[in-house]
């Protein structure tokens, strides 16, 4: 993984993107990780090159790379707000965490503040439990500098990476 820049940002921006290039490097079978904003906006990325293919793809008018940061970004807010609304459906409370185990892969999605989440997409083989605890490690840390002075921060610096890459 490529460490993004970090240059210019506030104290708990920067310590965000260690918590995150920690949680992806440390972990075994994490492939990428997103945090979204409420919105289903994209905050901060595990994968840099990705987000840069990203948009490369959207100036040619093609689809996205598959497993892209901002693909992982919308999978990450759809499926939040689908478990949101069941939960508010069966009267069963705030939704904690969601895992989708899959063929060759594997989805989790956890509530990390105010609406915001973090996604992990793991390989098969990754251990579940594993990277359910140290999601969870990750938003006992991270949720409570997640303020809307820090995500607009966030959004921004990506913002001016995008720009900043498409001269």
């Amino acid at each position: 993984m490529t460490a993004p820049s970090t240059f210019g940002l506030s104290s708990e921006a920067r310590n965000l993107h260690w918590l995150l290039s920690n949680l992806v490097e440390e972990v075994p079978g994490i492939q990428s990780v997103a945090v979204v904003s409420s919105d289903g906006l994209l905050l901060l990325s595990s994968d840099p090159e990705r987000n840069t293919a990203a948009r490369e793809a959207l100036e040619t008018k093609r689809g996205g790379p598959r497993g892209s940061a901002a693909d992982l970004a919308t999978i990450v807010s759809g499926i939040g707000s689908l478990t949101v609304g069941a939960a508010k459906l069966m009267d069963s409370g705030k939704v904690k965490h969601t895992m989708v185990a899959m063929e060759e892969g594997s989805l989790f999605v956890m509530s990390i503040s105010d609406g915001s989440l973090l996604g992990v997409h793991g390989s098969a083989d990754c251990d579940m439990s594993v990277v359910s605890y140290h999601m969870a490690l990750f938003v006992g840390r991270a949720g409570h500098v997640l303020t809307p002075e820090l995500r607009s921060e966030l959004r921004k610096s990506l913002e001016d990476a995008s720009a900043g890459s498409a001269r």
